[in-house]
């Protein structure tokens, strides 16, 4: 228990500009949220309807295509005189890695819960770590509560194991003939009778309320009371603790995030929203905090962390920042980690798709900062001429999910290149890679939705029209048996001929041992000059063997051979190791090889037997499965699968998780594929070649 008296550590009311970020699971009703908030708060006439695609958190056009958030949307308004920006964050799994950099900068967050929705309560203990990896605090709105059929008490039983941080009830549901049509305040005493998009009635709790009403509130005090020795005297000596000393409390169990206030309402109804818009101007933290929390001295030098990354039509790169010291004017010049400065040639306040100019941002502010060309998602940046090392924490995954492209106009090559690297700008969760053995263009992301709407951006955005492939598997090919073979190279067409000769003894290693070529000659049969020649040839061999794959694990020794003393060359015995290797790799028994990747997937436990049950119909092993160390509720199953079933793997994961489930891989061997397996692959490869 905290031995530190309330007097002592209350620090007051933050004011000062605000960054909340909205977090939950999919369709839990954030954006819905934002619109009340911007209603309530006078920033719009009146709300959109949910999924008219006229909400301002829903402005995308691929938002609007798909009825969800894609992309973090952001809104600035005003409550009680105070700036509160708001950044409405996407609940997919596979768009929440957008959240990322803002949770690190924001003072807050609201998780947004239904209130019945069980099914979902692996996709919140998601959010609700992510917050806890990060230490930010947040307050848990639980929303349609006007549809709740579970009582207060077994929501919370339900919840609370999905939280390292203790939940507080603020607030129960007043209802009348078993439906809600209001709250009780625990730390007011009072009760709320909701009106529809207007401010509540206050009127007296009722009476078959009111035991009800002191249970809970004592509840509530005993939590506060675990970090406040004061109250926890008053509680045992039943006296009554002033109303002061439990707002000062809430207020600052809250900024310390050694609590997890939880108020409910009906957003869409506009119900709830004052006593939450109350909570963050008078108990959330402000930017001083963030800067505490994120290790960061005072100073005077503009600090600011991006946000996120916007590549306008017209308007060229927009860097979202929050403010977290001193002041940003406009033509100020700032510092990457990297060293590397850009000039501010604009700033805009966001809200939505509508940006207003303004020429100065104070600490506090989110503003949008144009075309400072340094600046990535995730960066600190200062207008002091020494770069500040340290980078904004992160709780992303690692892809997925992957696709193969290739531009359907050959001369769209380069516009591709420059087009993807503004993607991945925009959303680091995506990857990028050239493989260089397949000349493939390779996108990972964290699903398959996610790399649909990245392929929709390339088209509407930057007109670039595109062919999708799985991408090819690394497959190579090995021998079984022993051979000697002899190569020559012989050629007379006038003048100085070609003639290179060699014997080649080739031979399998073991798994993993890659290449290995020495040479046995005596006498000065083959001039070191030419043994190295062979051994060019023999290793340019082994990019393609008999089966049409690269070799491995193959030993060659060059035992014998002649040279002649006009007519010998280096391309001459390089010729003759190839037809070497050529004729006799073919009577190796060649075996094609599949790689094999170790599989770590994470899965909520109530669905570990049918994760475990779809690796053998992938050609997988088990290895085992144990409870995820840190995570109540979920398992670790480890696998080992062929690389080539993991393509969809994803897919069949969160389909069988309710799109909790992810995984991480990494490779481990090369495995023998023999039989229709192994035929059907080389016939694809050829196949594919012929085309």
């Amino acid at each position: 228990m905290n031995t530190t008296s309330t007097g002592n550590r209350s620090a007051g009311r933050r004011t000062g500009p605000k960054c909340i970020a909205i977090v939950g699971p999919f369709a839990s009703g954030k954006t819905t949220l934002l619109e009340a908030v911007l209603e309530r708060t006078g920033a719009i006439a009146r709300m959109a309807a949910p999924g008219s695609g006229q909400s301002v958190g829903d402005h995308g056009v691929e938002a609007r295509a798909h009825g969800m958030s894609v992309e973090a949307n952001i809104a600035t308004t005003r409550f009680m005189g105070e700036s509160i920006t708001f950044i409405d964050c996407p609940g997919s799994v596979e768009f929440c890695a957008e959240a990322d950099a803002v949770l690190g900068a924001c003072d807050a967050a609201i998780v947004v819960a239904e209130a019945d929705a069980a099914s979902k309560l692996p996709a919140l203990q998601l959010v609700l770590h992510k917050l806890d990896v990060l230490k930010v605090p947040r307050i848990l709105f639980l929303n349609q509560i006007d549809k709740a059929k579970t009582g207060m008490r077994e929501m919370l039983k339900l919840l609370q194991p999905l939280s390292q941080t203790p939940l507080l009830l603020r607030q129960i549901p007043l209802r009348q003939n078993g439906i809600v049509v209001g709250a009780i305040d625990l730390a007011l005493e009072r009760a709320y009778v909701y009106r529809e998009h207007a401010e509540s009635q206050v009127t007296a709790i009722p009476g078959e309320d009111k035991a009800r009403e002191i249970e809970a509130r004592f509840s509530m005090l005993e939590k506060l009371a675990d970090h406040d020795d004061t109250l926890m005297e008053e509680l045992l000596s039943d006296i009554e603790p002033p109303r002061d000393q439990i707002f000062d409390d809430l207020s600052a169990d809250l900024r310390a995030g050694a609590i997890v206030p939880v108020l409910i309402g009906a957003a869409q109804k506009g119900n709830g929203i004052l006593r939450l818009l109350k909570t963050i101007r008078h108990d959330c933290p402000g930017v001083e905090d963030t800067r505490a929390r994120l290790g960061m001295a005072d100073g005077k030098d503009g600090v600011c962390a991006v946000m996120k990354t916007i590549h306008t039509s017209h308007g060229g790169k927009l860097s979202v920042v929050r403010v977290l010291g001193g002041t940003l004017k406009e033509g100020m010049e700032l510092t990457a980690p990297n060293g590397e400065t850009g000039r501010i040639s604009g700033m805009h306040r966001l809200f939505g798709k509508e940006a207003k100019p303004q020429e100065t941002a104070a600490a506090g502010e989110t503003v949008a900062l144009a075309k400072v060309e340094p600046a990535q998602s995730g960066m600190l940046l200062t207008s002091a001429k020494m770069p500040l090392s340290s980078k904004m924490a992160s709780a992303s995954q690692p892809p997925v999910f992957a696709i193969a492209l290739k531009p359907k106009a050959r001369k769209d090559d380069v516009r591709l290149s420059a087009a993807l690297k503004k993607l991945t700008e925009e959303d680091p969760s995506l990857a990028l890679r050239q493989d260089m053995e397949t000349s493939e263009i390779v996108l990972s992301g964290q699903g398959e939705m996610h790399l649909r709407v990245a392929m929709e951006r390339l088209e509407s955005k930057y007109q670039i029209a595109v062919d999708r492939a799985v991408p090819s598997v690394p497959y190579r090919e090995t021998i079984r048996k022993n051979t000697t073979r002899r190569g020559r190279h012989r050629k007379q067409s006038g003048g100085h001929g070609q003639f290179g000769d060699v014997l080649l003894e080739i031979k399998p290693l073991k798994r993993g041992e890659g290449f290995v070529f020495t040479d046995t000659i005596t006498g000065g049969a083959v001039p070191k000059t030419y043994i190295q020649s062979a051994e060019t040839g023999a290793r340019d061999y082994m990019k393609e063997g008999p089966l049409g794959f690269p070799v491995v694990d193959v030993a060659v020794n060059l035992s014998d051979g002649s040279y002649h003393n006009v007519d010998s060359s280096d391309m001459a015995f390089q010729l003759a190791a190839k037809i070497a290797m050529r004729e006799g790799m073919a009577e190796c028994e060649p075996v094609l090889l599949e790689p094999f990747v170790k599989v770590e997937i994470s899965t909520p436990n109530e669905a570990t037997a049918r994760i475990t049950a779809l690796i053998p119909q992938r050609r997988g092993r088990i290895l085992g499965y144990d409870a995820l160390e840190g995570w109540t509720g979920w398992d670790k199953v480890v696998a080992m699968l062929p690389l080539s079933e993991t393509g969809d793997l994803i897919i069949e994961l969160r389909s069988a998780t309710a799109g909790a489930a992810s995984y991480t891989m990494r490779f481990d061997h090369m495995a023998e594929l023999t039989g229709r397996a192994a035929e059907d692959v080389i016939a694809r490869m050829r196949s594919s070649r012929a085309a």
